[in-house]
């Protein structure tokens, strides 16, 4: 699979929440380019967000536009319907060219064990001995865990299916950048799970740049990471080794990379990435937790005064 509309190597999901920040965000990324750095801004905002603050889409989309011709920015740039499903992606359609397809709500809800067994006969290379490189040790799965895993996913992965050819429909293969969603769930993936998901995402022909798999630890707004670092760090790791391989075995996009959602504020693992990302020599989309708005706020408290009394009306 490789798709018309590619995204970078680095990406920023940026949190425009009341569509002012655009062009602080884009000068951010303009500063790293100007040390050589090339980083893809992609505006993301939920239905949840723009329903809470009732904004809509299209706000998104010309906040954004408005930043790139004020900066005269010349580089790549998208605007993110996040988070969608079925229910929720058609307002996000004519002006949404990035799309985070969240189906951790179908993640081990039943699926036919018709489906079930035709995955594991479609893959018996997932069954037995795995070796994936760079990963130490070979992984070893039996045929009932395979079966386990597909019965856990393949609604997911099909939900997602759905919804991505709903919205090509719309607008046309390649002409958007998919990114699916499971870290909203109770446990992080491990390798054998996400080998199953990407395996499965190939049969469904969706092509995935990102993928947004649970870690684990917690990834709370605007506050550091907490959890065990070093977990985090070999968890990161043995993923983007899964992915490597996936992508050379199943044909998925070869710019398929991590997402990492609400990954602003989040410092103490930040050094982890960066040594996993120059060990494997891939990039990564790092979406921040739109939290801008709280400094503002914590910029007016400091102030005194005026600022004060407004924040404390906010």
């Amino acid at each position: 699979m490789k798709p018309l509309l590619e995204l970078g190597k680095y990406s920023l999901g940026v949190g425009d929440r009341f569509a002012h920040q655009a062009k602080a965000q884009l000068r951010a990324c303009a500063m790293a380019a100007q040390q050589g750095v090339e980083i893809i801004p992609v505006w993301n905002k939920s239905n949840r967000e723009h329903t809470i603050i009732g904004s809509e889409p299209s706000g998104t989309r010309a906040a954004a536009a408005a930043a790139v011709s004020a900066l005269g920015w010349k580089r790549g740039y998208f605007v993110d319907a996040d988070h969608i499903r079925m229910e929720t992606v058609d307002r996000f359609l004519p002006h949404s060219d990035f799309f985070t397809i969240d189906v951790a709500d179908s993640i081990g809800r039943r699926v036919e064990a018709q489906a079930v067994a035709a995955f594991v006969e479609r893959h018996p290379e997932l069954v037995g001995r795995i070796v994936i490189p760079s990963i130490e040790k070979p992984l070893e799965t039996t045929r009932g865990e395979v079966e386990r895993i597909a019965g856990k996913y393949l609604t997911a992965v099909q939900d997602a299916g759905g919804i991505y050819r709903h919205i090509a429909k719309a607008k046309g293969d390649g002409k958007f950048v998919v990114e699916v969603s499971m870290d909203e769930t109770d446990s992080p993936q491990t390798p054998p799970e996400l080998l199953v998901i990407l395996a499965a995402l190939a049969d469904e022909g969706i092509p995935a740049q990102t993928i947004a798999p649970k870690f684990t630890g917690r990834f709370n707004k605007g506050v550091d990471y907490v959890g065990d670092v070093a977990q985090f760090e070999r968890e990161f790791n043995d993923d983007l080794c899964v992915i490597a391989c996936a992508v050379a075995r199943y044909g998925l996009p070869e710019n398929l990379k991590l997402s990492v959602h609400s990954g602003s504020d989040k410092f103490s693992i930040y050094p982890a990435i960066r040594r996993a990302l120059r060990r494997h020599g891939t990039g990564v989309h790092l979406k921040t937790a739109g939290t801008t708005w709280l400094e503002e706020c914590i910029g007016l408290a400091e102030a005194g005064g005026d600022g004060l009394r407004l924040a404390k009306d906010m």
